[in-house]
């Protein structure tokens, strides 16, 4: 079976640590025992690390150290985040636990033998949800720690081999395995579209989770927290420690999961509200203590694919058009603009900004869903979902971030967006943030202005024409559709906004296309040297703005 197959026998309910399981996330440096400076290859997935539970400070109030089972529930993320400022308030301790090597040194294939058996699921027959959980192995050498909380009762799930089923080549592990193994992490069961409950919610390595809805395949990946993401002091990943599940009711269509979170400069206590189905969405909490200083904290980070497209500019070797998990970057600013970034796979690491205060939302799009556009039966591009983040309250002045990472093979995640406050986070300070996480397929529903549904690029040459300009000239071409354009006729008189930061802009058109839905701006773009240009564009009718801003970097190194 392929990683691809895998994904599709995942959307059937039959999930096993698919390509994204074992997927490498290139990051720019990583923070381990030193610093490196320079763009390296990780696997997230190292970085979990289990639990060191120190007693609550003497001076919290007596509920923050109570069992958890006792508590109300508005006074359980308290009592976690007591243990995160315990935590914070020590030296970091990575942890001790040493894998069995027979469990370490698994191989991918081995790691996929070993199959949990359905009729062990936690809260089976009980509840709509259905727990089901990763055995430790492979890339996940450091297990966390699981609980199930409901009234008057915490329970900790215990490693059990019967939980697990090893067929070839792993059938001879079960005699010599430990009892005190725990779980690389779990998986959620739920009635998405029909009577038969399928997977749709996933939370495995370091601070890793993925969600999707009906109709939908594995593709994104949200993250509790980022840290120092593409500095020279190297990348830091927390990692969710220990998880607390609270057994939903019998018909409840909704249920709370509690995690804490720890890393060598942050702690944190969580509380992720979930409820799946059209659209499946995630209330999140976050606490967070800084044990150490931060020099860059990313909030409600998305980690997605980005390998080929309509913005490459290179001859890729691929029957499929296109390969990607996420085209564009959106986001909704608090002067009601929306801005579509579309992603590329550039040729060096690129960082870019989108400043605001007090954003509206963001998130990774996977926008595009014509099949044929990917002419992929395995991966199913086309069905890979889009996350939106919108904040719940003030979260003041920042940035959303975009770091772009090259990459040569669609195995590696290479797009990361996040959140970056102004304010800077310091030792012993504490913050918190709250948002919503929700999956969908191309469109916002509250998204109503005409959107970009294309952006090509090219050499700027007319054909045939003698003493061409240099390749570095180009012409975009940038297609809306949508929102009030579709009203239009083919005579509206529109009129292109193009505001760019340098080189110079020639041939700009507004063209209706054919199919009576879609217009076209077109350019050609001459830079400076080797000046990037940072370009924004919409379509205007007697100055009104009908389209979102597409916002766009081109980096003239990429024709290189």
């Amino acid at each position: 079976m392929t990683a691809d197959q895998e994904m599709n026998a995942s959307r059937a309910g039959e999930s096993i640590p698919d390509r994204r399981s074992g997927r490498l996330s290139r990051t720019f440096g990583s923070r381990s025992a030193a610093a490196r400076t320079s763009v390296v290859f990780m696997v997230v997935a190292l970085f979990v690390s289990a639990l060191t539970q120190p007693q609550a400070s003497a001076s919290s109030p007596s509920h923050l150290h109570a069992p958890l089972a006792e508590l109300e529930s508005h006074d359980v993320l308290d009592a976690i985040e007591a243990r995160a400022r315990a935590l914070a308030e020590e030296p970091y301790r990575p942890s001790d636990h040493t894998l069995p090597e027979q469990l370490a040194s698994l191989s991918y294939e081995q790691y996929r033998a070993i199959q949990f058996r359905r009729n062990r699921a936690v809260w089976r027959n009980e509840s709509l949800f259905e727990i089901q959980l990763f055995h430790p192995g492979f890339l996940y050498t450091e297990p966390v720690s699981l609980h199930v909380l409901q009234p008057g009762d915490e329970s900790r799930i215990a490693f059990d081999r019967r939980y697990f089923r090893y067929v070839p080549p792993v059938d001879g592990l079960t005699g010599d395995l430990p009892d005190d193994l725990g779980f690389a992490g779990f998986r959620v069961h739920y009635p998405l579209s029909g009577e038969r409950k399928t997977e749709f919610l996933v939370f495995l390595g370091a601070s890793y989770f993925r969600l999707i809805g009906p109709g939908q395949v594995y593709g994104i990946s949200a993250r509790g927290l980022a840290i120092d993401t593409a500095t020279q002091t190297g990348e830091e990943f927390p990692a969710f420690r220990e998880f607390w599940l609270v057994k939903p009711q019998a018909e409840q269509n909704h249920f709370v999961i509690y995690a804490l979170l720890d890393s060598p400069s942050v702690a944190g206590a969580y509380r992720f509200e979930i409820t799946p189905g059209p659209p499946t969405e995630i209330l999140v909490e976050a606490r967070l203590i800084a044990r150490n200083d931060v020099e860059k904290l990313g909030i409600a980070p998305l980690t997605s694919m980005y390998h080929h497209g309509d913005t490459t500019v290179r001859h890729v070797d691929d029957f499929r058009p296109q390969v990607h998990d996420s085209d564009g970057l959106l986001m909704a600013a608090s002067n009601g603009e929306w801005i579509w970034r579309p992603l590329s796979n550039h040729r060096h690491l690129r960082v870019s900004s989108l400043t605001d205060e007090n954003p509206r939302g963001f998130g990774l799009l996977q926008r595009d869903r014509a099949f044929e556009h990917y002419m992929d039966m395995e991966a199913r591009y086309d069905l890979r979902p889009s996350l939106w983040v919108t904040p719940q309250g003030d979260w003041g002045k920042g940035r959303v971030e975009l770091v772009e990472i090259p990459t040569d093979s669609e195995i590696h995640d290479n797009i990361v967006a996040y959140w970056v406050p102004e304010q800077a986070f310091k030792v012993g300070d504490n913050r918190r943030f709250s948002y919503r996480l929700r999956s969908f397929d191309q469109q916002l529903p509250e998204a109503t202005s005409g959107h970009v549904v294309r952006t090509g690029i090219g050499w700027g040459a007319v054909p045939g024409q003698n003493n061409p300009p240099s390749r570095s000239k180009r012409r975009f071409v940038v297609d809306f559709q949508g929102g009030p354009l579709a009203s239009l006729s083919d005579e509206a008189k529109l009129e292109a906004e193009l505001q760019h930061g340098s080189g110079e802009v020639t041939d700009l058109l507004v063209t209706p296309l054919p199919d009576g839905q879609t217009w076209r701006v077109s350019f050609r773009l001459a830079p400076e040297g080797d000046q990037l240009v940072d370009m924004r564009l919409s379509l205007r009718l007697r100055g009104q703005r009908l389209t979102e801003v597409w916002s766009y970097v081109w980096y003239p190194d990429a024709l290189q």
